[in-house]
């Protein structure tokens, strides 16, 4: 027998972004119903019997920053996270506001300071994820203040046992559409000081309404696309076309050497087969590859597969 390559995920996150949901008139573009679109992604996971140990969602909840936007996504997702028993973890976007955020989410009546930004440090049994907050109140391009870098300086400067996930709305990339240079994270170069030779192992991020990847201050970033509408990056060079279709959200698996970004559309094809767990588990075991799929989870088959080939 052979062992494979790599033993299961220490940690399993469930990356989505940008549902922009809207409280009254549901619809964006008189036809995009994120809503809907957000649930067909959350019965996909949940069907699919994998369990994240977080569901973080970064930025761009509510479209109009509506506080009854909220109440509207907290109950799609709540229920949800708790069947599978995962964390919620919330990330502010541009559209979003800070005094519903908090109250409608966080439950935090922002009293203290209503407009400070929400940054948080959560931990999931020693992977740490770091939200910072890259809004900017009244506008759409985003910022991290001296006030913040400071902060995360302070976080940062105590290692976490599996390391940093850092999760923010405006990626710290460029992107490939040129009219979303007016809307980009500003000041890049002071938070790649910061974050450069610390434990943060990826940066997670929204904002872009495509799938993408990077690198920033020797991090890897990984961009998810909107649940909501996506960018057509085949538009011709120099504009942009938002399209009703290619929505897709993001599992980040945490393993003790590297972290994998995987991309899942929504709306997936037709199948052209299906090898189930008790089938693959028996194709391993053939093949002498012991790995972390285990028998005693694996319910068999009820009747012979039919396998395409």
């Amino acid at each position: 027998m052979r062992r494979a390559e790599h033993p299961a995920a220490e940690r399993i996150l469930l990356h989505i972004s940008d549902t922009h949901l809207r409280a009254g008139i549901p619809h964006l573009f008189d036809s995009v119903d994120g809503a809907a679109s957000l649930t067909r992604a959350l019965d996909g996971i949940e069907a699919s019997g994998l369990r994240p140990d977080a569901v973080v969602f970064t930025g761009d909840l509510a479209d109009l920053g509506e506080p009854a936007a909220y109440g509207v996504l907290r109950a799609l997702v709540e229920p949800f996270a708790q069947r599978l028993g995962a964390r919620l973890l919330w990330v502010m976007g541009n559209h979003d506001d800070r005094a519903a955020f908090r109250a409608r989410l966080l439950d935090d009546d922002g009293s203290a300071d209503p407009l400070r930004p929400v940054d948080r440090v959560d931990e999931l049994d020693g992977l740490r994820v770091v939200t910072l907050d890259t809004s900017v109140p009244g506008h759409h391009h985003g910022e991290v203040t001296p006030a913040q870098r400071e902060w995360l300086r302070d976080v940062l400067a105590t290692p976490a046992p599996l390391g940093t996930i850092l999760a923010m709305h405006h990626p710290p990339i460029p992107s490939v559409l040129p009219l979303a240079s007016t809307v980009e994270l500003r000041d890049q170069a002071g938070l790649a000081e910061i974050i450069r030779g610390t434990d943060v192992r990826g940066i997670i991020a929204g904002h872009l309404h495509y799938s993408t990847f990077a690198t920033f201050a020797g991090v890897p970033v990984s961009v998810a696309s909107s649940t909501c509408y996506a960018q057509d990056l085949t538009v011709p060079v120099g504009g942009t076309r938002p399209q009703d279709g290619a929505q897709a959200f993001n599992l980040v698996h945490v393993y003790d050497d590297t972290i994998v970004h995987s991309v899942v559309p929504i709306d997936a094809p037709r199948p052209l087969e299906h090898i189930d767990a008790g089938e693959a588990l028996r194709r391993l075991q053939a093949a002498g590859i012991q790995t972390s799929l285990s028998a005693s989870r694996i319910a068999p088959p009820t009747e012979p597969l039919t396998v395409l080939r």
